[in-house]
């Protein structure tokens, strides 16, 4: 047995305890299994028979099949329980009555992975504000934070950097897990929906995922591993430049690269590539899809050894910030559009403030940005302690 159960789990163990005889909507993805791999619409089906009413998915579509940002999918009907899938993700991001027609309780089991911009989260605040406006219950079956509950990284997210990468005021990684995250929205910025939260039994915040001894089952197409997940809140801020993120490769996020990159410039101006709790190791990849694709990348693979000091957000700004110090007349912010923004800076939205992003442009010590964040995050840290369900 996994050290960890999740919400899902325990819902199982009792679906009447948390569920009355309404209509029940589910939105979910291929990770929403349990800890033996089975998907939880057929467990909810099983459990509930024709209670269970519609499907829903998140950015990626319904069997995460959608490879990159942008790419919409469609309304179906679930080939397994022959019920209706509505995308939320497709011609429009927010539910709107129809979708919600048919259902009294809306269940939400999704993996999120710790960082500000991952979709999920915000699909999740459409949902609460949807639920509210249509007078919906919304319970949301509780998983880990994949890369811990402790460590809090980066600056908060700036009013005018606002996008479906990011609705909130929180930092880049920001250390809840998706439950918490619910009651921190519903709550804090006063959505007010019927909200429960099936929390987790054996999740402490310190663990890693795999400390959880759960099943890792890639919630989008660029997350196949854990280890994509712990360097996220950092390597996901090269999908702002011509860098590529390892996207077209079998190692997105932990490879990163473009053909004008100089290794051995890089390595040199991060002192011979010292990064505490990691090894900067030099490779050359050609992703298959994507930025660079059938060109050959120079550039590196992250290998985390030690995910207790690797700091992911302040790891990439150094090393963007090194791209940028060593090849001025090659590197670039990419241009828009970016989830559905036409005229911001990609680069802008990711980071969540355009005025970091001109210093490092200029070349302002990393060191010099974090501390110019910490009163902010230190309050985010208070603030967050509200909304903790788990204390140990």
């Amino acid at each position: 047995m996994p050290t960890v159960q999740t919400g899902l789990e325990r819902l199982l163990e009792d679906p009447h305890r948390w569920l009355n005889d309404g209509r029940i909507g589910f939105l979910c993805n291929p990770a929403s299994v349990d800890h033996q791999l089975t998907h939880a619409r057929i467990l909810l089906h099983q459990a509930l028979g024709e209670q269970l009413q519609a499907l829903y998915s998140p950015q990626h579509g319904f069997f995460a099949e959608k490879q990159d940002n942008m790419i919409e999918s469609t309304d179906l009907i679930d080939p397994a329980l022959q019920i209706p899938v509505f995308s939320l993700y497709g011609k429009a991001r927010i539910p709107d009555a129809r979708m919600f027609e048919p259902i009294d309780v809306l269940l939400v089991d999704l993996q999120d992975v710790g960082c500000r911009v991952y979709t999920f989260i915000y699909t999740l605040s459409y949902c609460l504000e949807a639920a509210a406006k249509y007078n919906i219950q919304i319970l949301v079956l509780d998983r880990p934070n994949p890369i811990n509950g402790v460590d809090v990284e980066g600056n908060r997210l700036a009013a005018d950097c606002s996008s479906f990468v990011g609705r909130y005021p929180i930092p880049m990684r920001h250390g809840l897990t998706i439950g918490e995250l619910a009651g921190f929205f519903n709550d804090y910025f006063k959505i007010g929906c019927r909200l429960k939260v099936i929390p987790m039994a054996g999740w402490k915040r310190h663990m890693q995922f795999a400390d959880t001894g759960l099943p890792w089952v890639a919630p989008s197409p660029n997350m196949p591993t854990a280890q994509s997940a712990l360097v996220y809140p950092g390597q996901v801020l090269w999908e702002g430049t011509n860098v590529s993120e390892g996207r077209g490769t079998t190692q997105p996020f932990e490879l990163f690269g473009a053909p004008y990159i100089h290794v051995e410039k890089i390595l040199a101006s991060l002192g011979n590539g010292q990064i505490p709790g990691a090894v900067l190791r030099p490779t050359v990849f050609e992703p298959t899809s994507s930025k660079w694709h059938d060109a050959a990348c120079n550039g590196f693979q992250i290998h985390v050894t030690d995910p207790a000091i690797y700091r992911p957000y302040r790891t990439t700004l150094l090393l963007l910030q090194a791209v940028i110090s060593g090849h001025r007349a090659q590197f670039e912010w990419k241009a828009p559009p970016y989830e559905y923004e036409f005229e911001r800076l990609p680069i802008d939205l990711i980071i969540g403030d355009r005025n970091i992003r001109r210093r490092l442009e200029n070349l302002e010590p990393v060191e010099e940005l974090e501390a110019g964040w910490q009163e902010e995050l230190e309050r985010f840290k208070k603030i967050r302690q509200e909304f903790m369900i788990y204390r140990g």
